[in-house]
């Protein structure tokens, strides 16, 4: 077997804001849930299904526990799992920039609409937004085939 080499993005964790907790407190945890089944129902259909397990829906609770606490809610991810350590989690799954845009294109898609379908506030997207990019930027761990 090949040892792999892994890339860091330059600058380090993304140094972003994290999202604002009144989303949560808009959306509650039923909303979270949905809105990330939704993303995954859209991954599924993606150029990376392959990176994901089999059951989409079990992996979407999975990380619906971590947006439910990332929005504001209660740390669901942490209890039923620890740390979320997510570059770490991500590591076995070879990530790069075209993986990184199709995977901010499905949530692009299930944002398009999240204020009337989720009750997402229309006041906090961009700032999801700018955590989105901060955020998938980081679990970018393969380099460009030519760096």
């Amino acid at each position: 077997m090949t040892e792999r080499a892994i890339y860091v993005p330059p600058g380090g964790p993304p140094r972003v804001a994290a999202p604002d907790p009144a989303i949560y407190e808009r959306m509650g945890i039923n909303a979270i849930v949905q809105m990330i089944e939704d993303f995954y129902a859209e991954l599924a259909v993606s150029a990376i299904r392959t990176l994901f397990p089999d059951d989409m829906v079990a992996a979407s609770r999975k990380s619906a526990a971590f947006f439910v606490g990332l929005l504001g809610g209660p740390p669901l991810y942490h209890q039923l799992y620890g740390n979320p350590a997510m570059r770490a989690r991500h590591m076995p799954f070879l990530i790069d920039e075209v993986a990184r845009q199709e995977w901010l294109r499905c949530f692009e898609t299930v944002l398009a609409d999240a204020p009337a379908r989720y009750n997402f506030p229309t006041e906090h997207l961009d700032g999801f937004r700018t955590f989105l990019h901060g955020f998938s930027a980081w679990m970018v761990n393969t380099a460009p085939p030519d760096g």
